[in-house]
């Protein structure tokens, strides 16, 4: 005991051998079966905006998006959809609603500093840089598109 308090690498060896180890297949399988419910859920959105509301098939994504990310912010606001990620994992990351969680989570973390301060700007650390990948992303994707 005494030669793990003086030699931190002995400590962090027994450390590693300590940790529990993840059940690898259980969590595969739970993030595909919530990550594919959840992409199930947006198909049943979209399915219902083009039979329901007439959008062309090609059109019914962005009301789907905005209807998903809306789901996201909603249930995360009421602590849901932080219930339903410790169980699912990685499931509810990929998907449009783990971006909503993730900006709406920011918000409400900070939203003892105000609205502007910390609501607004905290909100959009996260969103601004995603927001910029995408665009610079969409920029280069077009250039090279144009170009070939």
């Amino acid at each position: 005991m005494k030669n793990l308090l003086r030699d931190p690498k002995a400590y962090q060896e027994l450390a590693e051998q300590k940790k529990p180890r993840p059940n690898l297949a259980k969590n595969l399988f739970t993030a595909f079966v919530v990550g594919g419910a959840i992409c199930t859920l947006g198909q049943f959105i979209q399915n219902i905006y083009i039979k329901y509301f007439n959008f062309a098939p090609d059109r019914a994504g962005d009301p789907t998006t905005a209807t998903m990310i809306f789901i996201g912010g909603l249930l995360t606001a009421t602590g849901v959809f932080d219930k339903i990620a410790r169980h699912a994992g990685a499931g509810t990351a990929v998907p449009v609603t783990g971006f909503a969680n993730s900006i709406v989570s920011a918000a409400l973390e900070f939203k003892r500093e105000g609205f502007v301060l910390g609501v607004g700007s905290k909100m959009f650390a996260l969103a601004g840089s995603v927001i910029v990948f995408g665009v610079v992303t969409a920029f280069v994707v077009g250039l090279i598109s144009a170009l070939l």
